[in-house]
């Protein structure tokens, strides 16, 4: 079977550094941190008052208010994102094949907003069962992939992953396959999330992973630096269409990068912290070599999961050097959650993006927010630390992760 080449020909991004691809490519070049206290409630008595929140973006630009009723958050951010993409595509899209297009959407948890809204009006009720009639179709994770659907009428591959943190690179590898093996010629892909509400501040605090660090949000998220305390909750969306190469290069499409190969592996190991020995990490970047048939030494970056977390982070840079031995202190290695904080399952989608955008414009963004060396790190690596390096990428992998133990890879390269 002849497999065919999958290429990126659009894209948007809404983050808490940029509501726009360029002022988002802005923000990581400028190791600008989206972290600030909460203003979408009040978190007063939390554990954690700040986080990395979408900011000056006013829904009613880019939605009529009749259709944003219908929509939780975190679908509202996956409409506005993938409108922006598909511009960018310069698809025509009365012309295209509506039949070979699909739309595979990733999010961590859906509309835990609405979920959580409804609840509490529930509980302060006489017990009598009121809810919204939109209640379930705003919360549960699929209908952003079927809002997108439905305005744009495409009728391919419909559905949404949910993986956790690994979410959205679970839905770009799926759209990768799908294309690859021929069952649609183009896909929205990409992930969206909005969790930042009490249920999910509350929630992750319970579980003591998000940084307390109130004193001094905006560096909060540290990733590989020794005195860090956990991930800085973000929210946001990030859009790609993946196009097959000879369906673009016949419209005359611009090419962002291709996708070269990805993996996916499980830890099998718990539900929240990460195998201690790194092994589900190292056979995923070594699985997607092999799918993407390159050796360690064609890759010059790796955006990592890098969440600033004690444990996570170490482990992920162990495998790293597990897998690229002798090339690894020549690798270029940043983590932008260190800006724009851990966008749970949008999280791989923004990161994919940096990682194109690094390809084309020869620029590696930084890991802010270091201070302290950690001695676990071995110092001969280049984690890219508090700026911008300039650097000629041809090839780079960006790597997601997510609780239960999902391991999610991805390279991109530049088009031959």
């Amino acid at each position: 079977m002849n497999l065919r080449r999958v290429v990126v020909t659009g894209v948007g991004a809404l983050t808490p550094i940029g509501n726009t691809l360029q002022e988002f490519w802005q923000g990581l070049t400028e190791g600008k941190s989206g972290a600030a206290p909460i203003t979408l409630f009040d978190a007063s008595k939390f554990k954690t008052r700040f986080a990395c929140e979408v900011k000056n973006l006013s829904i009613d630009n880019f939605i009529e208010r009749k259709e944003a009723r219908k929509m939780d958050l975190f679908t509202q951010y996956a409409m506005i994102v993938c409108d922006e993409a598909l511009r960018d595509s310069g698809l025509d899209l009365p012309t295209i094949n509506h039949d070979r297009v699909g739309v595979i959407w990733g999010s961590g948890i859906g509309g835990l907003f609405t979920f959580q809204e409804e609840v509490k009006y529930f509980a302060k009720g006489d017990g009598t069962p009121r809810f919204n009639p939109f209640f379930i179709p705003k919360m549960i994770p699929d209908l952003s992939a079927g809002h997108i659907s439905i305005k744009y009428g495409f009728r391919g591959p419909n559905y949404a992953t949910v993986s956790a943190c690994a979410s959205s690179t679970n839905s770009i590898y799926d759209a990768f396959t799908h294309i690859r093996l021929g069952k649609a010629d183009i896909i929205v892909t990409g992930g969206s999330e909005a969790a930042v509400c009490e249920a999910g501040v509350g929630g992750f605090n319970a579980l003591k992973a998000l940084s307390e660090r109130n004193d001094s949000p905006e560096t909060a998220s540290r990733p590989y630096d020794k005195d860090r305390d956990g991930f800085v909750l973000g929210e946001g969306a990030g859009c790609l269409i993946l196009e097959d190469y000879e369906h673009a290069k016949a419209r005359g499409a611009k090419i962002y990068a291709e996708i070269l190969g990805g993996a996916m592996t499980s830890d099998a190991y718990h539900i929240t912290a990460p195998h201690p020995e790194g092994a589900g990490i190292i056979k995923v970047m070594e699985l997607a070599l092999e799918e993407a048939n390159l050796k360690p030494s064609d890759i010059q970056y790796i955006n990592t999961h890098g969440t600033s977390t004690p444990l996570g982070d170490i482990g992920e840079i162990k495998a790293i050097q597990k897998v690229f031995g002798p090339y690894a202190s020549g690798l270029n290695i940043s983590s932008t959650k260190s800006m724009t904080g851990h966008l749970l399952g949008a999280a791989g989608a923004i990161e994919t993006i940096a990682c194109l955008l690094a390809l084309e414009k020869g620029i590696i963004p930084p890991t802010i927010n270091h201070f302290n060396d950690d001695p676990e790190l071995d110092p001969s690596l280049n984690l890219t630390f508090n700026k911008a390096q300039e650097k000629k990428v041809t090839c780079a992998l960006s790597n997601t992760f997510g609780f239960g133990g999902h391991n999610f890879s991805v390279i991109l390269g530049k088009t031959a």
